[in-house]
């Protein structure tokens, strides 16, 4: 028989293609590409002529039920206590991604039916992450799922983190590496890695939600940046003031708080468009923790991330042994830029308060600068703590911190 393939246009043509189709699928005739050409086209010309809808998730499960003989009991185990599973089954309680992954995998009901009408990416991604994990709790209260519904939010972690990560362009844009240990960081040996992915998952979702960034220009980010930049910390609201003069550098500058058990300080992020973010969280309220890490991560973006890339600091760790050669020239960079190379001060025994004021006068930087160095370089952090701007900086960010 002859039959040549061509658009699917009448019931006639519809009835040939479904003929050659079967007869190809009978006998062996023909060729793996005009089968696959042949069923797109029928498929076509069914969804536009014959639109079978789907069942609703609930009316699956049910059926599911009626074929295998299984009672409400036996759904426990995918979807949790008797009380889940009445409500998922009268339609006063949505799926969650964990009972449509165990229906899926152990009933068999296929996921695009299960899947009708949620906004949780492609079903099968991510597989390997344990969502209960994250500090949930913590994150909400970081103001983390703004614009979700979070009641239940323990029993929905799975989609809490999917929507932080829809607001970043999907998986694909999370940072490689980033739900595994990281060698070119400077982490803290007990740090929780959820507490870290969490945090950072946040920091990039808002940062993706900035609107007023320049292109960023890594030229641009010279001597004349740094000492615009650094200029800043001798007014009061200058860390305030530096999430704008960053805009205007192509940089995205996020206050993010501290989650227990993350350790960080500070990150640096090149998102997968080649967007430089940085966040700090503040952990340490101190007016030279800030001005250093913040300088610290700029040196990592100009000089050891890529697309796609990240590290993240605990600026405890400054000086131990298991720095690597990034940290320590983000440390120098930070150094340079915020004083002169040839800083001596804590040599002099007899310095004073007056001392710091001036030198911090003269190099037009705030005291807390000079103070923390000096107490950095003697490892005394007694000496001139009232000069450090202990508690000043939350105050800047009055919409993120309450003080």
């Amino acid at each position: 028989m002859n039959f040549t393939i061509k658009a699917i246009r009448t019931e006639n043509d519809y009835d040939s293609a479904l003929t050659r189709l079967n007869a190809i699928l009978d006998t062996n005739e023909g060729t793996e590409d005009e089968v696959e050409v042949l069923s797109i086209l029928i498929e076509k010309y069914e969804e536009e002529f014959y639109p079978i809808d789907k069942p609703s998730p609930v009316e699956a499960i049910k059926f599911r039920m009626e074929q295998g003989g299984l009672f409400q009991k036996d759904l426990i185990p995918y979807i949790g206590n008797r009380s889940k599973v009445s409500e998922i089954l009268s339609g006063k309680r949505n799926l969650t991604l964990k009972m449509i992954r165990a229906l899926h995998r152990h009933l068999g009901i296929p996921a695009e039916v299960l899947l009708q009408e949620q906004q949780y990416g492609h079903f099968s991604e991510m597989n390997d992450i344990e969502f209960e994990r994250f500090p949930l709790t913590e994150m909400v209260k970081n103001g983390a799922f703004k614009l979700f519904h979070i009641d239940n939010i323990k029993d929905r972690a799975e989609e809490a983190i999917r929507f932080l990560i829809s607001k970043i362009d999907g998986p694909s844009a999370i940072p490689e590496g980033l739900f595994r240990k990281s060698t070119s960081s400077r982490l803290n040996s007990k740090i929780d890695y959820y507490a870290l992915a969490g945090w950072s998952l946040q920091l990039l979702a808002e940062a993706s939600e900035v609107s007023n960034v320049k292109p960023y220009i890594a030229e641009n980010i010279n001597n004349n940046f740094l000492q615009g930049l650094i200029s800043l910390s001798t007014m009061k609201d200058g860390p305030a003031l530096a999430v704008e003069y960053l805009a205007n550098h192509g940089i995205i500058f996020k206050i993010v708080p501290h989650l227990k058990n993350s350790y960080l300080d500070g990150a640096a992020f090149i998102t997968h468009l080649g967007q430089p973010v940085i966040g700090l969280t503040l952990r340490y309220d101190r007016v030279d923790n800030f001005w250093f890490t913040l300088v610290h991560e700029i040196g990592h973006i100009l000089y050891h991330l890529e697309k796609g890339c990240f590290i993240v600091d605990d600026m405890t760790l400054k000086g131990s042994d298991s720095d690597t050669e990034k940290e320590l020239e983000a440390d120098v960079y930070a150094e340079e830029a915020l004083l002169p190379k040839d800083f001596d001060l804590h040599w002099n025994n007899s310095l004073t308060k007056n001392d710091i004021l001036q030198y911090a006068a003269s190099n037009n930087v705030h005291p807390a600068i000079v103070a923390g160095r000096v107490q950095h370089l003697l490892r005394n952090y007694r000496l001139f703590s009232n000069l450090v701007g202990r508690g000043e900086v939350k105050q800047c960010f009055p919409d993120i911190f309450s003080v």
